[in-house]
C-alpha cells in the first residue's frame, strides 16, 4: 500500500484542502460501484482470507463519538483482517469538544493516520472538511444525513437471500433516518425496484434526498412511493425494513413520539398480511416498539444475516476507500 500522508507533511504550512477521498454518501457513487462493492461484500463473506492484506502496515483510526455495537465492531476487526492496525478514538478522546476546528484536527490526523472511519457528533460536512483537510480518506460509519454502509449491507443481505434484485418490492416502515436515506440511495440502482417508504407526519425522509434518488432512478425504472399513513400500504412486497427510532439510542426529546409510531409497528398481523415478504432491520431494535420480538426472531426474519454481513461490508469498504483511490464511482467518470 501507498503510504497516504506525504502531501500533509511535504511543507511546512498547513497544506492547501484536497479533494475529499473515501465514503461519505452513496449519492457520491454510480450504480456501477455500488453493484462492485455489494458483490466484493459477498465474496469476502464467503471466504474472508479472499485478499492479499491489501492495507498491511496501515493505521486506521477509528472514531466513534456515538454508541455502535456493529459498525465499530465490524471496522475494528475488519482493519486487522486486511493487514491494518486500528486505533480507537472515543467519544471524548480527541479535542473535537473542546471547540478545536475540524480543519486542524484533520490535518493532525491527516499527517499520521492512512485514513479514518467515523461517526461523528456532527454532520456529514465534518467529515467531508477532515477529509480535504488531512488529505486522508474518511469513511461514513453513519452521520445523522446518512448511514452508507448499512445501505451496502442491505443490499448484499437482499443478494444472498433473494439472488437477484430486479424488481424488487420493498416497504419501508418507520423514521426517515439515515439508514432510510442510505437504502433509498443503494435501492435507486436496482432495475424496476417498486421502493414503498411510510413514515409518520414530520419523520419522513429529507425533500432533497427523494429528488436525488429518483433521478438516480429514472434510468433503471426504478421507482419510490412516500406515504406518511401506515393505511393501505402494499401488501405484495418482497421485503419489509423497519428501523429503530433514533438509532443510536441518544435522548427522546419528544414525549408522545411513540403515540405517532404505534401505526407503523411491525408485528405477526402486520406480517401476516404480507406472506413471504421478509424482514430487515439495521439493529439496535426496541422489541415491542418498531417491531415485535416475535417478528425480528421469527423464520422470515434475515435481520441477523443482515448484521453478520456488516464485517465483510467493512472489509470491502476499507479495501476500495484506502486501496482504490483510482476507482471513485462517479468522480471517475464511471
Amino acid at each position: 500500500m501507498t503510504p497516504l500522508t506525504a502531501t500533509a507533511t511535504a511543507s511546512r504550512g498547513a497544506p492547501p484542502p484536497a479533494p475529499e477521498t473515501g465514503l461519505f454518501s452513496l449519492a457520491d457513487l454510480t450504480a456501477e460501484t455500488v453493484s462492485r462493492l455489494v458483490e466484493r461484500t459477498l465474496e469476502l463473506r464467503r471466504d474472508r482470507t479472499a485478499h492479499a492484506d491489501p492495507l498491511s502496515g496501515a493505521a486506521l483510526g477509528i472514531l466513534f463519538a456515538l454508541p455502535s455495537t456493529r459498525t465499530r465492531t465490524a471496522f475494528t476487526v475488519a482493519a486487522v483482517r486486511l493487514g491494518a492496525a486500528p486505533l480507537a478514538y472515543g467519544p471524548g478522546d480527541l479535542h473535537l469538544p473542546t471547540d478545536e476546528a475540524v480543519e486542524d484536527t484533520g490535518r493532525s490526523l491527516g499527517s499520521m493516520l492512512d485514513g479514518l472511519v467515523a461517526r461523528p457528533a456532527g454532520s456529514l460536512d465534518d467529515l467531508r472538511r477532515l477529509s480535504r483537510h488531512g488529505h486522508l480518506p474518511v469513511v461514513n460509519a453513519m452521520t445523522p444525513e446518512e448511514h452508507p454502509t448499512q445501505g451496502l449491507c442491505d443490499l448484499a443481505t437482499l443478494r444472498l437471500t433473494l439472488g437477484s434484485l430486479d424488481g424488487l418490492r420493498l416497504l419501508y416502515v418507520g423514521e426517515g433516518n439515515g439508514t432510510a436515506t442510505a437504502l433509498a440511495l443503494a435501492l435507486s440502482g436496482v432495475p424496476g425496484c417498486e421502493a414503498t417508504f411510510a413514515c409518520p407526519p414530520g419523520h419522513g425522509l429529507p425533500d432533497g434526498l427523494l429528488t436525488t434518488a429518483r433521478k438516480r432512478a429514472a434510468p433503471v425504472g426504478a421507482t419510490f412511493t412516500c406515504r406518511d399513513s401506515a393505511r393501505s400500504l402494499p401488501a405484495g412486497v418482497d421485503v419489509v425494513y423497519t428501523s429503530r427510532r433514533r438509532t443510536t439510542g441518544t435522548g427522546e426529546s419528544d414525549a408522545a413520539w411513540r403515540e405517532r409510531f404505534r401505526p407503523f409497528h411491525v408485528d405477526e398481523e402486520f406480517m401476516t398480511r404480507r406472506p413471504g415478504a421478509l424482514l430487515l432491520h439495521d439493529l439496535p431494535a426496541r422489541r415491542g416498539d418498531e417491531v415485535s420480538g416475535a417478528v425480528l426472531d421469527g423464520p422470515r426474519s434475515v435481520a441477523w444475516t443482515q448484521a453478520s454481513m456488516k464485517l465483510s461490508g467493512a472489509m470491502a469498504v476499507l479495501e476500495w476507500a484506502l486501496g482504490a483511490q483510482d476507482d471513485r464511482g462517479a468522480k471517475a467518470g464511471l
